[in-house]
């Protein structure tokens, strides 16, 4: 049985809709990983003796910091930052979360009107 034009549209949607959802998801992963990786790297910055020689990264390279406390404003910096995307990044995800339920439901109804028995319904009645 062919499906109608809309519903067959709805459902590419509702796929693109699917592969954005796990592209937020992944980017808000790797933010939970860069914070909590800088966040351990500041306390161990912490409990090194300030006059000890320590090196930030630039690009590729390694250069020798000009103190300990440079290297601790750069990392709070950049911790920050991410803190910030990492928010902006859960209000899509939360977004594309709701659309997602929404558009589920929806799509449920019009194949079940369209006489079609949507993927992953119980299937203990067959």
């Amino acid at each position: 049985m062919a499906l109608p034009a809309k519903l067959q549209n709805d459902l590419k949607q509702f796929q693109r809709l699917q592969q954005e959802l796990g592209a937020v998801q992944q980017q808000r992963l790797q933010l939970d990983l860069r914070l909590r990786e800088i966040g351990h790297t500041i306390e161990e910055l912490k409990a090194v003796p300030e006059e000890t020689t320590v090196y930030r990264p630039i690009g590729g390279l390694l250069v020798k910091a000009k103190s300990r406390k440079e290297v601790e404003d750069l990392l709070a910096e950049e911790k920050e930052t991410l803190e910030v995307r990492q928010k902006a990044v859960e209000r899509q995800e939360n977004h594309l979360k709701e659309r997602y339920g929404t558009m589920q439901q929806d799509l449920t109804q019009q194949l079940q009107a369209a006489g079609v028995r949507p993927e992953g319904a119980d299937e203990a009645e067959d």
